[in-house]
């Protein structure tokens, strides 16, 4: 019934007035879900990263070092969802959550009197003023790159999503001076203080040296033009920097101390789907990795290339009913950066993963020369890339990072691609 009246309303109402009620209702909806719940969040001090890439582990990082500082924390991000300590992987397989779902987050944070709750705010969140009334502490923005412009339509409009955050008034904002869309971001103001990071000689939390490790990562960074700071993390890559570098910036707003900023960022040895290790003891690599824009892609097959002894292997697709543009744009990304690829079915959802795969390699031709295996099964491409593997090479598992499940043909499918190669390395 309510996607029938939907339907109707698109037909017979004007773009701007549809818009305008669209608003009205998401924003009474959210206000008479959350007093249903008793308005929880209200109560409860929240720290709000966003962006397109990155804000995941970002917010790991946060609740770390909140953790190391002796504040009892909640942390919701589309990988892990965690209340006092106790931890869960997030199964929604959904780019939001519900606001019911959010205000029951909200409800068990309050009730166990966390001092902080760490949020991970997409911009289809905010678009859907799923935060009407929610009170930020800290916002923090990532970047910005392609992606979701299957909702968005173009950037600006991404842009401006993700600017609804700031418009919320936080008490202090977190940006990346390195990001393209930094000057877009940073017309906005904190009401207390706003810092910038990155390795621009004029960002406020500058990162200064960078060592890179098989399993890890080493930083230096420079506060306020002042302060001295050695990070050390168990993840690779250097967008992985940008990551804690981020975390430590909302930290030193907070005026957490260094040793347990350092300490925070030292304690987070893994975040599900994110550059993890599926398998150890072998003599090449395994990772699984989330990356499923341009960016991120790039960024990892740069960080595997810096870091492998060996060749790297990619094994990757695109999903459906999603961004098309960019499928192509993956394709020459993969092309030029890695030296073997399995190209794949990731989540086809209700579009023909045959032509997924078409436009993909439409990219992947473009560039030319590509060692490239088309393999629609996507354990059969695992399989296929782990036995090509040898000693010092890295294979790189992409798109679906901590999913528990893949949607093809509107069907939901248990799937775990760290569970797949584990079984597929025991088969042996």
């Amino acid at each position: 019934m309510k996607d029938r009246l939907v339907k109707v309303a698109r037909q017979i109402l004007p773009t701007k007035i549809l818009r305008r009620v669209e608003i009205s209702y998401r924003r009474s909806r959210a206000k008479v879900v959350s007093a249903r719940y008793g308005n929880p969040a209200s109560q409860l001090r929240v720290i709000a990263v966003t962006g397109t890439n990155g804000k995941t582990t970002t917010a790991c990082y946060i609740n770390e070092i909140l953790k190391e500082a002796r504040f009892k924390t909640a942390m919701f991000t589309t990988a892990v969802i965690e209340v006092a300590g106790e931890s869960q992987i997030n199964d929604l397989n959904a780019t939001v959550a519900t606001t019911a779902r959010m205000q029951r987050f909200f409800k068990d944070a309050k009730k166990a009197a966390v001092d902080y709750v760490v949020l991970e705010v997409t911009s289809h969140s905010l678009d859907q003023f799923k935060l009407e009334g929610v009170p930020i502490e800290v916002a923090v923005m990532t970047n910005l790159t392609q992606d979701h412009l299957d909702y968005h339509k173009t950037m600006d409009n991404y842009a401006a999503a993700k600017a609804k955050l700031f418009k919320l008034k936080p008490r202090f904002m977190v940006l990346n001076r390195d990001d393209e869309w930094f000057d877009y971001f940073d017309k906005y103001d904190a009401t207390s203080q706003k810092i910038n990071y990155g390795k621009h000689e004029e960002a406020e939390a500058r990162i200064d040296h960078v060592k890179l490790y098989r399993k890890g990562t080493e930083a230096d960074l420079v506060i306020d033009h002042q302060t001295h700071l050695e990070l050390a993390t168990a993840l690779p890559g250097e967008f992985n920097v940008y990551n804690m570098t981020a975390a430590t910036s909302v930290a030193y707003l907070l005026g957490i101390k260094l040793d347990d900023i350092q300490e925070g960022i030292a304690n987070l040895e893994a975040v599900p789907g994110r550059f993890e290790r599926a398998v150890d003891g072998l003599d090449y690599d395994v990772i699984v990795d989330y990356a499923h824009t341009p960016d991120a892609l790039e960024k990892l097959l740069n960080a595997a290339k810096n870091i492998a002894k060996g060749r790297v292997i990619l094994v990757f697709g695109a999903c459906g009913d999603r961004d098309k543009t960019k499928r192509p744009i993956m394709g020459e990304i993969a092309a030029k950066n890695a030296d073997r690829i399995f190209l794949t079915d990731e989540e086809s959802y209700n579009e023909d993963p045959t032509a997924i795969r078409d436009m993909i390699r439409e990219g992947i031709e473009r560039v030319g020369g590509a060692n490239m295996t088309e393999l629609p099964d996507r354990r059969e491409a695992i399989e296929r890339a782990l036995g090509s593997a040898k000693k010092g090479d890295m294979v790189l598992i992409t798109g679906m990072g901590h999913e528990q499940y893949r949607i093809v043909n509107g069907e939901r499918l248990p799937w775990n691609d760290t569970v797949v190669v584990r079984e597929i390395i025991d088969a042996k």
